[in-house]
């Protein structure tokens, strides 16, 4: 799983950037199964920053495990903003970390639809700033992958990751 991986790795990058801010970070996974999880636990003192990852695959798990509403999936469907947006948030609070990050996707080789075709993915960022302040916020961006069923999952993990580094140094410096 490094075809795509930058140099240092994302999840080096990401490590770095948490443990400097003294943040850390859980995930809900769909589309990626688990696989940013097991990318931020490649990194020895993992530990220090990385919390959990869900891999809330079905609808029922969304609902169950993050607090996804009925509304978001009924409306949206699982591949969509409003519910990367829940499922971020909703593991942030669920494991009462800085960061919550989310994937929900389509991985391919079929499952493609009018307007969403295979390697759509939906990548939600949500930050918990101290309470009181009003900073606290989430952020969804929707990319497109080409590739294997493998290559699209580890671009969409890398993407992911690629993107938290961004945010925490946003935060960090104040942005």
């Amino acid at each position: 799983m490094r075809e795509f991986a930058a140099d240092p790795p994302e999840e080096v990058r990401v490590g770095d950037a948490l443990r400097d801010a003294g943040h850390t970070v859980a995930v809900a996974e769909s589309c990626t199964g688990g696989l940013i999880g097991s990318l931020l636990t490649d990194v020895p003192g993992s530990s220090d920053y990385f919390d959990r990852s869900l891999v809330t695959y079905s609808y029922d798990a969304k609902r169950h495990e993050l607090a996804v509403s009925r509304e978001a999936l009924d409306e949206h469907g699982a591949v969509s903003e409003p519910v990367a947006r829940e499922m971020a948030a909703g593991v942030r609070d669920v494991a009462d970390t800085t960061w919550g990050v989310a994937t929900t996707g389509i991985a391919g080789p079929d499952g493609g639809l009018p307007g969403k075709p295979v390697g759509t993915v939906f990548v939600g960022i949500a930050f918990a700033a101290p309470w009181g302040s009003g900073d606290s916020y989430t952020r969804v961006e929707r990319f497109e992958y080409d590739g294997s069923r493998t290559q699209v999952k580890e671009q969409i993990a890398r993407g992911a990751l690629r993107l938290l580094v961004g945010e925490v140094a946003s935060v960090a410096n104040g942005e």
